[in-house]
């Protein structure tokens, strides 16, 4: 059985250091077994899956279009949904938590959506989002391997699905 499915969020069109970010949550990730969701594109989706990949991990990326092909070269399962951005709530609701690494209005609304869902979430050099009623809030790191650590004994504590 593979570990915790871990959807690794953030630009399509990264900084380096973003990407670099982004590498280390997926090698990380890997190495502790869990399952690297991505929304299967570019910047920080495929460093995430380049990380995870070269790691002998398991990436999985819910693609916007149609097609197969569209995905980045280190996913193992490329899924087309053919729902474009709509694609993000399954990115949400397929992980048992959420690395958030920069990103734009999508990362947001994927951070909205694990938000909802109580979705364990940690952000690196992401949004920080703060409910108008204070509701649940979530912490913003400045380490890849801080928040993967947190990201994982959140995870753990959660009822085995």
């Amino acid at each position: 059985m593979r570990g915790p499915y871990v959807a690794v969020i953030g630009a399509g069109r990264a900084t380096g250091e973003q990407e670099r970010a982004a590498e280390r949550v997926g090698a990380l990730l890997a190495e502790a077994g869990a399952v690297v969701v991505s929304g299967g594109l570019g910047g920080v989706m495929r460093a995430s899956c380049r990380g995870a990949y070269e790691r002998g991990g398991l990436t999985v990326g819910l693609l916007p279009g149609a097609e197969r092909a569209e995905g980045n070269p280190f996913l193992t399962v490329a899924l087309p949904t053919g729902m474009g951005e709509l694609r993000n709530g399954l990115v949400a609701r397929t992980a048992d938590g959420l690395v958030a690494v920069g990103g734009g209005w999508g990362t947001l609304s994927e951070i909205g959506f694990a938000m909802r869902l109580g979705r364990p979430l940690v952000a690196v050099g992401s949004w920080a989002v703060t409910a108008p009623d204070g509701g649940p809030t979530y912490p913003v790191m400045d380490s890849p391997d801080d928040a993967v650590a947190w990201l994982l004994r959140e995870i753990a504590r959660l009822p085995a699905k």
